[in-house]
């Protein structure tokens, strides 16, 4: 006869206990006939606690290898961030192994960082995304600060492929293995059990970090992280129906005072002291409680998976008896079935978008770059959803498809950013444009939704400024207007102010240059694809070209001016960019082809007529090995028309610096080193990453400069001009920080090239 369930409960309670701390009394009980209807009885229901902890969490997917070998099944699962995270993979049917897997290809940093590949944003984004360091909320013109350093975006794309099989189950309950996780309504500070809905945006509210991610809103409550509530849902899990408790700790212990040496520090253990105040109680709840040794790691370690992963597995081993004794009082379990490999194509039937207010379907869908029916592939739809976060004018998009008869159904629903303006920041330096601090304010939808209207100002030794207005029409004809003011000053080898024309020969080596250029465009362009562009426009620029080292203006001011005169020109261009990475490229392709036809001129030389000037630049790079990559490049340009005018000449030498006008980067010689109306240049880099974001490299250049080199075939023959470069790059948040050594073999001279930060 069955025993009612309390009772039942009760005794195998007592049984558990007794037979898990005997040894020889599991000796004397363990041959119960098969056919015994004790077995039900002792048919234990267990529950897994996984807590919080970041990449201490990764520490559960070791203990879990162990709990797997002992013979354990899980019947309940209940975690908390980190835990939740590996805990619902688990519960929707991956073995430990398969876990061990997914953790180790995974690039925390990107899923952190919300590093949305380049190829997700149009080349504006591109250019946008690529200069600032810092940036802050300036709504009202009030400095705000952001909800967290990433959206989660990577998190929620990746996560939803990987539990694509259960897409369908709303219940956790249904899952292979019922599951829950906890979270906190940011509002009220009130713990959420989450165990119905959709499972990648659950796990991402219990998880969302605070300061690290935003905020996740469910059901029409905001939410963080649910260790700041509850980190060890025990109680929660014997409420589901478990009766034996197998909990996995990876919490912060309070740490001595000698440690606590910091802000993040001191903040760290006072949020702590709650948490580690409850698990007082809670571990005395837990049967079987596996505490692995995380003391030397930190929630951001992801770097030293194999260790944490190592610490969890030692501690689960450490209870290894008395999970095979669990694993005795257990029915066997039925075979865990393999999680099926994720078809690959899709066939989207129809496409259901929400919460868009001032962003029209038109809009969105343009940037999904995605019809309706059509048969496309998971990482399209990535793609697709990332070049709509890339935007910045949502603060998540999430996801789900649903299985139609006809296929399956996109359901999207975007949150829109409410911050309207933006305050950011970059500093950097360079030999040209020496020491500079960048200040930004960007505001959007000025006049329309989808437009942009961004000013710079550079504050240091050479003040410059930008002024764009874009108006983003995705796929369609988009518009914009560029104002640039840039100035430097520098000394230059006397050689140099030769091609403005006649000097007297005054026996000095170098004379200073004051270079300032004013520039207007207004242009259209559109996108065949993210990658590829295609633009034109009608440009006015000044030039003024003057020194002081000698010489007499006609107001008699100790000065002599080489140019000084306003163009006026129409230009056209190409682009396409596959490069993953603008400074250190480990593989795609990049073209650009200008052509700018310059009509008309103030003509402060008096020697003006028409003429343009055409110039591309090929880029290749592809891994070679391990850590090392192959970057080449082919560069051309030519002035096609009037010889007389030598200001818009090319001008080669020096590294890295913006390329305003025809200034062109050439190891080997100084900035502006080179002249001429026509060059070809070839350049060849070998770049080895030893360690994560360190990069050593080897450069080779070499180039034919003259003022006829294609019409008269001189661009084929052997060089001219080489250089050769050693350097060595840090690729920081704030840019690239670079050094550089170059040689030229004809100078027989070397130099060093500095840089710090993002070029702007």
């Amino acid at each position: 006869m069955k025993l009612n369930f309390t009772l039942r409960k009760n005794l195998t309670r007592i049984v558990y206990l007794t037979l898990l701390f005997s040894s020889s009394l599991w000796s004397q009980n363990t041959n119960v006939p098969e056919n015994n209807e004790e077995i039900d009885m002792n048919d234990l229901e267990v529950g897994l606690v996984l807590s919080g902890g970041g990449a201490k969490g990764l520490a559960h997917i070791g203990a879990l290898k162990v709990i797997e070998d002992a013979g354990v099944r899980i019947d309940y699962i209940g975690g908390t961030s980190m835990g939740a995270i590996v805990g619902a993979l688990y519960a929707s049917g991956y073995s430990a192994k398969e876990l061990d897997s997914i953790f180790r290809s995974v690039d925390f940093d990107t899923f952190i960082q919300d590093q949305l590949p380049r190829d997700a944003k149009t080349f504006y984004e591109k250019e946008d995304s690529e200069k600032y360091a810092v940036t802050l909320p300036f709504d009202k013109f009030k400095v705000g600060l952001p909800k967290g350093l990433s959206k989660g975006q990577n998190f929620y794309n990746q996560f939803s492929r990987y539990t694509a099989h259960v897409n369908d189950i709303s219940d956790f309950s249904k899952l292979p293995i019922p599951f829950f996780c906890m979270a906190t309504n940011i509002e009220t500070g009130q713990q959420v059990l989450l165990d119905k809905g959709y499972l990648p945006e659950a796990v991402a509210a219990s998880g969302a970090l605070p300061s690290i991610f935003n905020p996740i809103e469910v059901d029409g409550i905001l939410m963080t992280d649910g260790g700041v509530s509850n980190n060890y849902p025990v109680e929660e899990i014997k409420r589901k129906g478990a009766e034996v408790v197998i909990g996995i700790d990876v919490q912060d212990t309070l740490m001595p005072r000698d440690q606590l040496n910091s802000i993040t520090n001191i903040m760290l253990q006072i949020s702590n002291f709650r948490t580690i105040k409850a698990m007082k109680d809670k571990v005395a709840d837990t049967e079987i409680y596996i505490k692995p040794s995380i003391m030397d790691f930190s929630v951001m370690s992801f770097d030293q998976a194999d260790e944490i992963i190592a610490s969890g597995q030692k501690a689960a081993f450490s209870n290894y008896e008395k999970l095979k004794t669990i694993a005795k009082l257990q029915k066997t379990s039925k075979p865990k079935k393999k999680v099926p490999k994720t078809e690959e194509n899709l066939l989207i039937s129809g496409l259901t978008i929400t919460g868009n207010t001032r962003y029209t379907r038109a809009y969105i869908r343009g940037k999904l770059k995605l019809k309706t029916p059509s048969v496309t592939t998971y990482k399209k739809l990535n793609e697709g959803i990332n070049n709509l976060s890339a935007t910045g004018n949502f603060d998540r998009v999430s996801h789900k498809l649903i299985d139609t008869k006809e296929g399956k159904e996109l359901v999207l629903n975007v949150k829109e950013s409410e911050n309207k303006m933006l305050l950011r920041f970059a500093l950097h330096y360079d030999d040209l444009y020496q020491t500079a601090a960048l200040v930004n304010v960007t505001r959007k939808s000025l006049f329309f939704n989808n437009d942009v209207l961004s000013l710079d100002v550079a504050l240091g030794d050479n003040i410059r400024y930008n002024l764009d207005y874009y108006i983003d029409k995705g796929f369609y004809w988009s518009t914009g207007l560029k104002y640039r003011y840039t100035n430097f000053k520098k000394a230059f080898d006397f050689a140099f102010i030769g091609q403005f024309g006649e000097i007297p020969n005054l026996g000095i080596n170098t004379i200073d240059i004051d270079y300032t250029d004013f520039n207007l465009q207004a242009y259209a362009e559109t996108l065949v694809r993210q990658t590829f562009s295609v633009g034109l426009g009608a440009e006015y620029k000044r030039l003024r070209i003057i020194s002081e080292t000698f010489g007499e203006d006609e107001n008699q001011i100790p000065r002599t001016v080489f140019e000084d005169s306003d163009y006026w020109s129409a230009f056209g261009y190409i682009k396409f960019d596959t490069y993953d990475n603008k400074y250190f490229p480990k593989r795609g392709i990049l073209f650009e082809g200008d052509i700018h036809s310059y009509l008309f001129s103030s003509d402060f030389t008096n020697s003006f007529n028409e003429f343009s000037i055409a110039k591309a630049q090929l880029g290749y790079a592809t891994p070679l090995f391990r850590n090392t990559s192959l970057i080449l490049s082919m560069e051309a340009g030519t002035k096609i028309g009037n010889a007389a005018i030598n200001s818009l000449d090319f001008l080669l030498g020096g590294f890295g610096a913006r390329t305003i006008n025809n200034f062109i980067p050439f190891y080997g010689y100084d900035f502006l080193g080179i002249t001429g109306r026509s060059f070809a240049k070839g350049l060849i880099t070998i770049d080895y990453e030893p360690f994560k974001k360190n990069h050593f490299n080897v450069s080779a250049n070499f180039a034919n400069v003259g003022n006829k080199l294609f019409s008269t075939g001189r661009w084929f023959e052997d060089p001219e001009f080489t250089g050769y470069a050693l350097g060595y790059g840090l690729d920081t948040f704030a840019g690239p920080v670079q050094i550089k050594y170059s040689y030229s073999p004809e100078l027989d001279e070397s130099n060093w090239f500095f840089s710090i930060g993002f070029w702007f």
